[in-house]
């Protein structure tokens, strides 16, 4: 389903998507309002989302759609102003899947290859996930592993609440850990990022306190300008968009700025931040190949590397290169990711040390960056 209010853009992303194989337009409507009205009788796998409409706007309509469908994936289509980019971010705090940065130039739309290959891909990838499981209440979350196994059975009932017996554990070939203490953590995240490192950032005061923090996320400009300050407010720590040839300090956490790669290089025996307008790497600008590939060279094995929910591959060759240097990474888990590409890519190629829930991957961190091991 499309939702937007000018004719010309609805036309276009109904076309684009019609001709791909596979998918199907079911709808193409002009408000929030039709959206809402006229969702059961579409029922929708994916919603484009315009973020400002008249009437019902995107970030009104969003959580309207979520309760008629829980598994639904909705994108939210914004125009670069730091309004709608402020309002794409709470949206994606509210369960919006992804988001979409509508071109600037006027007739951009039609012209750029780029939008319309991110938006069929974006569709794609989110139309195939598969639905996560509701949250249990905490009386059926109490029920241990072990206590489900002595119960006996396929599904076990709590109440309401259908328990599904433990399955067999997913097996992963996982290096061994490096042996030295890391000092730099680099992150890298895509699709379900921005919702991941908010969770993240305020469970890694210890690394932040102490250590410099180096984090990619796929985001235009303007965006990761109002996604720092929402981390830094998550975190209570200082979130910034990083500058070209700064010094890399611990105690701050480096955001590279939208349309623009952040690598890292040593000058006179200083860490510095380099800021690269190079092409895009995996269709993404910043991407975090660069990054990674850059700290294996600088920090070699310093590096702690996360990759974080995210569609592709990027991260993947940098974290060869970053464990080819003797430091670690640690992916996120299929379970607690939005879309498992990037960390399913690291995990598939053998370059991880751990495969971890999100909310494990803070902790672990933080005791590998106290000399833990476990």
């Amino acid at each position: 389903m499309v939702v937007d209010d000018a004719v010309v853009v609805r036309t276009l992303m109904s076309r684009w998507i019609g001709e791909q194989p596979g998918l199907t337009v079911v709808a193409a409507l002009r408000s929030g309002r039709e959206a809402v009205d006229q969702f059961e009788q579409y029922d929708p796998d994916v919603v484009v989302l315009d973020v400002d409409m008249p009437h019902l706007d995107g970030i009104s309509t969003l959580p309207l759609l979520l309760e008629k469908k829980r598994d639904l994936a909705v994108i939210m289509a914004s125009a670069l102003t730091r309004d709608n980019a402020e309002v794409t971010i709470k949206a994606l705090s509210l369960g919006a899947a992804d988001y979409i940065p509508k071109p600037e130039a006027e007739g951009g739309m039609m012209t750029s290859a780029a939008f319309q290959h991110d938006l069929i891909e974006k569709i794609r990838v989110l139309a195939k996930r598969s639905p996560k499981p509701p949250r249990l209440p905490a009386y059926a979350r109490r029920i241990t592993t072990p206590a489900a196994h002595r119960l006996g059975g396929a599904i076990q009932r709590v109440g309401k609440w259908r328990l599904p017996a433990p399955a067999e554990k997913t097996a992963f070939d996982l290096r061994p850990f490096s042996l030295v203490t890391p000092r730099v953590l680099l992150v890298g995240a895509s699709t379900g990022g921005p919702q991941a490192l908010s969770r993240l950032v305020t469970a890694i005061d210890a690394i932040t306190d102490c250590a410099p923090v180096l984090i990619t996320q796929h985001m235009p400009a303007t965006f990761t300008t109002i996604l720092a300050e929402h981390l830094s407010r998550a975190s209570a720590r200082t979130v910034r968009e990083a500058v070209d040839r700064e010094p890399v300090l611990a105690g701050t956490v480096y955001l590279a700025p939208g349309g623009r790669h952040m690598r890292v290089t040593r000058r006179e025996g200083t860490a510095m931040i380099v800021l690269d307008d190079g092409p895009p790497v995996h269709f993404c600008k910043p991407a975090v190949d660069p990054l990674f590939s850059s700290a294996a060279e600088v920090w070699g094995s310093w590096n702690l590397a996360l990759i974080l929910t995210g569609m592709g591959s990027d991260g993947t060759a940098g974290a060869a290169d970053i464990v080819a240097a003797g430091g670690s990474v640690i992916a996120q888990d299929e379970a607690s990711s939005v879309i498992w590409g990037m960390p399913g890519s690291a995990v598939e190629a053998g370059v991880c040390s751990a495969v971890l829930p999100l909310d494990q991957i803070g902790p672990k961190a933080v005791r590998m960056f106290l000399g833990g091991r476990s």
